[in-house]
């Protein structure tokens, strides 16, 4: 089999930022990046790029995960547009991808629903079904009542099919920007720019997009040795760097400093609707079931999964947006509006953890009780300028400098490289046969045990 060309493995680096490859492995894909080019790599940058390739798949033995290399993608409806193309002589047969497309599946609603005079959100059974009369007026009269509510109720459940995916979808790229930030709308051209800036840009991603580990201490730092060796190769020839790319996922100071006022203005638009996105979730989960503010412990009717992910990308939507803001010069913005930190649930398990080793809530969660809700602040319903954030730190010695409360992130220093561990609902598992088995039989779920899928019994 003819090796990868140099373009395909680019072609494979891009793509790989909107999966969830590991960073081994993505670390392996940039040691052929390399060798493909004919890259002489300096010692530091070959040395941690080969400690972390060795774990990839393709060096270990059973080259198996058990974890899932691309983030969940919500159910389409090919079911019910399949159906309605049997049911109504004006919808034709749709390819399957109609059915991840949200306009695709109202225009169909709206073609179907003229078929049988519904018009789009009529939706009570009770009331907005035509009786015997007005189906007869209407040029229906041939249709009986039974295949006319059959018809009424597939369009109506497609409706609430259609909001439950423009939903899901919302998720999914809220959950997918709050760990990888911008990366996964890097155009090639733009991302191919320099391999340099792809491998960086790549490996970067890779470690943000990993799972969260069940633990009462920090998560891993996505910033790690390999990460800083690749950088470190974009300082040693700015000049043919992308900074403009690196900017979608690394906002340093010293990144941003490279890139025009142009580039920065638009990035910083668009991380402005985001964070109007991302607030617009916070706010749905909120108004279904208000959270235990002061403590930040999940109670039962929490929705913890969607609140956590769109915290997440609140949080990371808003260190980008100071960055940019500082950079800019614009950072007076903040002494007006400067929206706070947002914490994830936790939950009480590992709440109570925390208390049994000595610690306690994170000083972030009373500072953020103290402050307005952030969608109230981006509505201007209520004021919090940057005094007030400065109040609540003070109140709860917390530095608002060092907490990114109201200045943009510190740079982070280098962790070192540790290898991926296998995760099954976020707790290790040595073998990642063993974690198959565990995760299909719901160990650590939180849930009932079942017995285990059929192919590991």
């Amino acid at each position: 089999m003819p090796s990868p060309t140099f373009e395909q493995l680019l072609r494979e680096l891009h793509a790989s930022l909107i999966l969830r490859k590991r960073p081994e492995d993505v670390a392996r894909l940039i040691q052929d990046l390399y060798a493909a080019q004919g890259t002489d790599l300096d010692t530091a940058t070959e040395a941690r790029l080969a400690k972390a390739a060795e774990h990839s798949l393709r060096n270990l033995w059973h080259g198996y995960t058990s974890m899932r290399e691309e983030f969940a993608r919500p159910v389409g409806a090919q079911r019910q547009l399949a159906r309605a193309a049997n049911l109504f002589l004006s919808v034709p047969d749709l390819p399957d991808n109609a059915g991840d497309d949200p306009a695709q599946i109202e225009v169909v609603i709206r073609r179907a629903g003229e078929e049988i005079g519904r018009s789009y959100g009529q939706n009570d059974f009770g009331m907005d079904r035509l009786n015997r009369t007005e189906r007869t007026a209407a040029c229906l009269g041939e249709i009986s009542k039974r295949q006319y509510n059959k018809r009424f109720r597939l369009l109506r459940r497609m409706e609430a099919k259609l909001a439950r995916l423009i939903h899901e979808q919302r998720r999914r790229e809220v959950a997918i920007t709050g760990k990888g930030a911008l990366a996964h709308v890097l155009p090639y051209e733009l991302f191919a720019t320099d391999p340099d800036t792809a491998a960086f840009i790549a490996y970067v991603t890779a470690r943000g997009y990993m799972r969260s580990v069940f633990t009462n201490g920090r998560q891993r730092q996505v910033y790690d040795d390999v990460a800083a060796a690749l950088f470190q190769r974009l300082r040693n020839r700015p000049e043919r760097a992308c900074w403009y790319a690196v900017a979608h996922v690394h906002p340093t100071a010293e990144v941003l400093a490279h890139v025009s006022d142009q580039d920065l203005t638009q990035l910083l638009v668009r991380w402005n609707g985001f964070l109007r996105r991302a607030a617009g979730l916070l706010e749905d989960v909120w108004n279904r079931h208000p959270l235990e503010r002061d403590t930040m412990i999940v109670r039962r009717g929490d929705d913890s999964s969607t609140w956590n992910q769109a915290a997440q990308a609140w949080n990371t939507a808003r260190a980008h947006w100071f960055a940019l803001l500082t950079e800019l010069g614009q950072d007076e913005i903040l002494d007006r509006i400067c929206p706070g930190k947002v914490p994830r649930l936790m939950a009480a398990d590992v709440a109570y953890w925390h208390r049994m080793s000595g610690g306690g809530l994170h000083p972030d969660t009373y500072v953020w009780a103290d402050l307005p809700l952030p969608w109230e602040v981006l509505r201007g319903e209520k004021e919090c300028p940057r005094s007030l954030v400065e109040a609540a730190c003070a109140r709860h010695q917390v530095d608002p400098i060092a907490g990114a409360w109201t200045a943009p992130r510190p740079a982070a220093e280098a962790v070192a490289f540790r290898r991926t561990p296998e995760l099954v609902h976020g707790v290790a598992v040595a073998d990642p046969l063993m974690a198959s088995v565990l995760r299909s039989a719901g160990v650590f779920s939180g849930k009932g045990k079942r017995v285990a899928a059929q192919e590991w019994t």
